[in-house]
């Protein structure tokens, strides 16, 4: 899924550098106080409505979600008792995410978020989801609201954490997580259909490393997937202001570029070489990885592995934890039948391959305004 190119310039960047082709290392104040706006905390204008909801802030914290490439790709809108959460194919990625899988485990993630958000207001969020008339792109979350208890304390904890998650693309410490937070992680990440599967061991993560330099090959000489990765691209702040989505260079710590240099660049850096090199010391620095598998291949069921990893993120992000996405072997068909034999779990579906361990925080991605999203 989901937010995973540490973008992007691969081996190149160093050589850039040097060169003094690239920008200032450090954050404009301009994308400081954009980013600062997105991650800050709101409260809700009524803690039990009559006859409604204040969705501004259910739908502030629900798109802090992960979702894949940072296309935020939701619509929120309000039915008579609760809030709907439906697609929004126009920011899909039909190359990397050629069934949408990714684009349905975002919604999971918003949704996880929502319910979170709505417990902190007195209300207990509901949510199912509906498959409409069974079209290929048809499937939504409806999110039932009604009063509710107060909060649980793990419920505070995650929603606290809501802030601070981030998915984070860099080289990690190397540093083991412990037995307990191992367990927390695991507990946190159980949700009605789905599972995740721990791995710690370093020749086991050596083996699925495998499978992501192998898959990534393929993902990075496919041009059509070269060229819809460069148009989620944001290679300076004035970019990623403008368009408040996508993949901004900063956030994985390159420095940055003119578009125009950027998109050059891209074309010349952006291979496969240089992108294993990076991938394998990411994978090799983290302390391990986590595999999330639902317990069928469908739209209800992938909404529920994005439920189930954004519960896990959350609960890293409480424990010190960082994480990020190293979906390549799920996203290339011919690959992806290789995760499942490798794991022993039949024809089941692998959702998503997470790396996780010890990191600084990283800048912030940027998001939409609620009203952008908001039908």
């Amino acid at each position: 899924m989901t937010t995973r190119r540490n973008v992007i310039l691969g081996g190149g960047a160093a050589a850039l550098a040097a060169g003094g082709l690239y920008g200032s290392t450090y954050l404009s104040p301009s994308y400081e106080e954009a980013a600062r706006r997105v991650w800050t905390e709101r409260s809700p204008a009524q803690r039990v409505a009559v006859g409604g909801v204040d969705r501004e802030y259910l739908v502030h914290y629900a798109t802090r979600a992960a979702n894949s490439h940072n296309t935020q790709p939701w619509i929120f809108s309000v039915i008579e008792d609760g809030i709907r959460i439906a697609p929004d194919f126009s920011r899909s990625t039909p190359v990397a995410d050629a069934d949408n899988h990714h684009l349905f485990a975002s919604l999971g993630c918003a949704t996880e978020n929502l319910v979170l958000a709505a417990a902190q207001a007195g209300l207990h969020a509901s949510p199912r989801f509906v498959a409409g008339d069974g079209g290929a792109e048809d499937g939504w979350i409806e999110i039932g609201l009604d009063p509710g208890e107060t909060a649980s304390d793990s419920q505070t904890d995650f929603f606290r954490a809501i802030l601070e998650r981030q998915c984070t693309r860099s080289i990690y410490d190397g540093r083991p997580v412990g037995t307990h937070d191992l367990r927390a992680l695991d507990a946190a990440s159980r949700v009605d259909g789905c599972r995740v599967v721990l791995i710690s061991e370093k020749s086991r993560i050596e083996q699925v490393l495998e499978l992501i330099l192998a898959a990534n090959e393929v993902q990075v000489e496919d041009p059509e997937f070269a060229a819809e990765l460069l148009s989620w691209l944001r290679f300076n702040p004035s970019a990623a202001i403008r368009h408040k989505d996508g993949l901004y260079s900063g956030c994985s710590g390159n420095p940055d570029l003119p578009s125009w240099l950027g998109n050059l660049m891209f074309g010349l850096l952006f291979t496969a070489q240089s992108e294993n090199s990076r991938y394998a010391d990411q994978v090799r620095s983290s302390a391990g990885l986590a595999i999330f598998v639902s317990d069928r291949d469908n739209k209800a069921h992938w909404v529920q592995a994005g439920r189930s990893f954004q519960r896990f993120a959350l609960q890293a992000t409480a424990l010190g934890i960082r994480h990020a996405f190293v979906n390549q072997p799920l996203e290339v068909a011919s690959v992806r039948p290789q995760v499942a034999a490798w794991l022993g779990v039949g024809d089941v579906r692998p959702d998503l391959i997470v790396r996780y361990g010890y990191a600084p925080a990283m800048p912030r991605s940027l998001r939409r305004m609620t009203s952008d999203v908001i039908a």
